[in-house]
């Protein structure tokens, strides 16, 4: 999903992008509004109602999820979910021909998730996907799984590490978002 520079999203990227953009931000959530932060530039607007579309189908399955995640090791998940009894799924968003030639760094997330699917829009060439991963078919609206991905119990060990990445990522987000300035300074204090 990311055309990016390869670097993580930290609280001090969403703070910053929550700042630049004071009307996206907001405290309590409005009716109708998001929590989720908002794109900060990395992503086309393809991968972008990709992610959407496969955050909704997870949403149906039971799922929370939660975009851009940073792996151990450093990688970043496009997209990672959790079931009510702890599966972990890794969905590598393709927008494109090239974004799908020019990033293989997928099979580093194996160890990772129980489940490594790829998400694409319904224009992008499915024989393209290696047949031994999941392949989810989404616009902004929705998605459908039209290949299940095939499950690989994880180590203990790297779900506990995942898990834990999972849950603090999402809590300093949404912090973020409840008081940009706040972390923006506590990043500060720290360098």
């Amino acid at each position: 999903m990311s055309l990016s520079d390869g670097k993580p999203m930290t609280i001090a990227t969403i703070a910053r992008h929550a700042m630049r953009n004071k009307p996206q931000s907001f405290v309590a959530v409005e009716p109708g509004r998001s929590a989720a932060p908002s794109e900060d530039g990395r992503q086309s607007a393809t991968a972008l109602a990709i992610a959407r579309g496969t955050g909704r189908l997870l949403a149906t399955l039971g799922f929370v999820s939660l975009p851009e995640l940073t792996l151990p090791g450093g990688r970043r998940a496009d997209l990672a979910g959790i079931s009510p009894k702890g599966e972990i799924w890794i969905i590598e968003i393709k927008s494109s021909i090239a974004d799908f030639r020019a990033d293989q760094k997928w099979p580093e997330y194996a160890e990772f998730c129980d489940r490594f699917l790829f998400a694409v829009d319904k224009d992008f060439p499915a024989e393209l996907i290696p047949g031994t991963e999941g392949l989810i078919v989404a616009d902004r609206f929705g998605a459908e799984i039209v290949r299940p991905a095939e499950f690989y119990r994880m180590a203990p060990a790297s779900r506990k590490t995942v898990t834990l990445a999972f849950a603090r990522a999402s809590a300093a987000r949404l912090y973020a978002l409840h008081d940009p300035q706040a972390s923006i300074e506590a990043l500060q204090a720290r360098e």
